[in-house]
């Protein structure tokens, strides 16, 4: 097995150093994750500008918890599962949500449940979705906007997923009590 290091400031190459100090600044301790992507300051970087570009999507945050979670739970990431679900407390979003995403439950109303349909369908078909499909999460509330941000979030999800899956991160301290594994 490969061993991947978790650079902290002092192991880390240059370009990363300044921003793993973003990460502990925005955190109060480097991310596992960024630990990790710091081997690649192209791949932390590109990780943190995404991370910004979601935050400032049209989606709320119970929207973007459940295009999160959604593909972190389809993709199985023992990392991204209970990160997301501290940061989703973090923002206020309800345990129902929470929940019904961790549990592949229903979710408390249609609106979210059309955006996890959708998010499921992008995933699972590798974007290859019908037209039906698409008219579909319009016609829950949502617009050609967020059919577009949901690739976004995909494409975050994509490199934290498969990095941890890749790399085994260490799930951090702080998400430990929300450990997490799919259900079989």
């Amino acid at each position: 097995m490969v061993k991947f290091t978790l650079h902290d400031k002092q192991s880390a190459p240059e370009q990363s150093k300044a921003l793993l100090d973003g990460s502990f600044k925005a955190f109060g301790m480097i991310p596992g994750l960024h630990a990790v992507m710091a081997e690649s300051p192209q791949v932390l970087e590109g990780y943190k500008k995404l991370h910004e570009l979601v935050l400032a999507s049209s989606f709320d945050n119970d929207e973007t918890t459940v295009v999160w979670q959604t593909i972190n739970v389809e993709h199985a990431c023992h990392y991204c599962v209970p990160a997301h679900t501290g940061i989703a407390k973090m923002m206020e979003v309800s345990d129902d949500i929470i929940n019904a995403l961790r549990d592949e439950t229903p979710l408390p109303n249609d609106k979210l449940e059309a955006l996890r349909t959708f998010t499921l369908a992008v995933v699972r078909k590798r974007g290859e979705v019908s037209s039906d499909e698409v008219q579909a999460f319009i016609d829950a509330g949502y617009a050609q906007r967020q059919v577009l941000e949901v690739m976004l979030v995909l494409s975050q999800k994509v490199m934290s997923n498969y990095i941890n899956h890749i790399a085994e991160t260490p799930v951090d301290e702080p998400f430990k009590k929300f450990e997490w594994k799919k259900a079989k």
